[in-house]
């Protein structure tokens, strides 16, 4: 089973990935970008570089996620396989960035997974408030540096993509409690 744990930064994507892991020692758990040695010299251009060229950004995600998929999802499509980001932020970051459609978008994304979607996607929603106080207690990284608004029309660039993948989606309120959101996914996804 391939689930996406999508949503922006600071949501709790990270914290849920580990109590499953820590549950399920057999599930493979990657990232986008960095889960393949490509993908960390891609997630250090991405979060460092600040390109110049948001057509760039997108492609540089794109061909770390058409290697990811060859290195790390297709070998492993008959384990749990947990991926913390994936095709969805990506094309919450791009239509954000503007100057693509979501048709496109989700058009290049069918050719770098090969037409291989995911089981499932997990989708943590946040608001302003949680948003700028988990920000406040961090470094900022590249992405983050373009600031709250950036990032929640990210969000809602991700939430305004999901009905046109027909990809089973759990919705989740990013700000209830580690062990209430935790205890949504293990039921939702039966493990």
């Amino acid at each position: 089973m391939y689930v996406l744990f999508e949503g922006i930064d600071t949501c709790g994507k990270s914290t849920q990935i580990r109590l499953i892991a820590a549950e399920h020692p057999e599930a493979i758990i990657t990232r986008e970008p960095g889960g393949t040695r490509f993908g960390e010299k891609a997630r250090e251009i991405l979060l460092e570089a600040k390109l110049q060229s948001k057509r760039a950004e997108l492609l540089l995600f794109l061909a770390d996620r058409a290697e990811h998929y060859e290195e790390i999802v297709r070998p492993n499509r008959d384990k749990l396989l947990i991926s913390d980001r994936g095709f969805l932020s990506g094309i919450g970051y791009a239509l954000a960035n503007g100057g693509v459609s979501l048709e496109e978008l989700i058009a290049l994304n069918h050719f770098a997974l090969q037409g291989d979607w995911p089981d499932h996607i997990i989708f943590f929603e946040t608001d302003e408030a949680t948003l700028r106080r988990r920000l406040g207690e961090k470094s900022a990284d590249g992405i983050e540096e373009r600031g709250i608004d950036y990032l929640l029309t990210v969000q809602e660039k991700m939430k305004e993509a999901l009905p046109k993948l027909a990809i089973p989606t759990l919705i989740l309120d990013a700000r209830e409690s580690v062990e209430t959101i935790h205890q949504k996914i293990v039921t939702y996804l039966g493990i």
